[in-house]
């Protein structure tokens, strides 16, 4: 499946809903709700949204919450500032994050002690 691109010189502001992955280049004010795909958020791009998503990986610049059903990738170039919450979150050197981070969702259940 080909993804949707929001490009280097595009400034949406409002919010996106989409079922095909999406590659933010440029700039998205509002909230973003892909639950079944992955966003990516590249190097130079700047979100300042709430984003829903089966993953996402960051490069660039966010504000706001991300939440993902599957996992969270922070590379050494992203900035974030706010909350990050996923079963699986990686960071890399050099990346800024102020916020919590939440590893929420892929529990495993307690096993019983043999006695």
């Amino acid at each position: 499946m080909d993804s949707a691109r929001i490009g280097p010189s595009i400034r949406i502001t409002g919010d996106i809903s989409a079922d095909e992955p999406l590659i933010i280049d440029g700039t998205v004010v509002g909230s973003i709700e892909l639950t079944s795909h992955p966003v990516t958020i590249n190097e130079g791009a700047t979100v300042e949204a709430t984003i829903l998503a089966h993953s996402v990986t960051v490069s660039g610049a966010v504000r706001g919450s991300i939440h993902a059903s599957a996992r969270i990738v922070v590379e050494k170039t992203a900035s974030i500032d706010g909350d990050l919450v996923a079963p699986s979150i990686s960071v890399q050197d050099g990346a800024t994050i102020h916020g919590r981070l939440e590893i929420e969702g892929r529990r495993e259940k307690k096993l019983a002690l043999a006695s």
